[in-house]
């Protein structure tokens, strides 16, 4: 169950680092929005981080969440802010998630 709260923050953190996104890219009453938004998503991203290590190991948590969220942001930047997908950048993004899933793997 803590694995599937893990990667619901690390979720959470694709929203907050959207919102800020968005927030950057706005102004007046959009950006308060955004900014909301961020802060939502940065709470209940730190909630479902602070459960998760309650029986998981805080480095291996650790770094999954931010594997996710990275993951995650690259892909948002991509498909919603026409950020380029170059060999590079996938090649990447996916040894990042192989790392990911080889920490589950070895995490006890």
């Amino acid at each position: 169950m803590n694995w599937i709260l893990l990667i619901i923050a690390g979720l959470f953190e694709v929203g907050f680092a959207s919102c800020l996104g968005k927030a950057k890219e706005t102004t007046g009453v959009a950006s308060t929005y955004w900014m909301g938004g961020f802060f939502v998503c940065l709470s209940i991203s730190m909630f479902l981080l602070y459960k998760a290590t309650q029986t998981l190991p805080i480095g291996t948590a650790y770094a999954v969440w931010t594997g996710v969220g990275a993951v995650g942001t690259v892909l948002m930047g991509i498909l919603v802010f026409k950020e380029p997908a170059d060999f590079w950048r996938m090649f990447f993004i996916t040894t990042l998630i192989a790392s990911i899933v080889g920490l589950k793997f070895v995490s006890h």
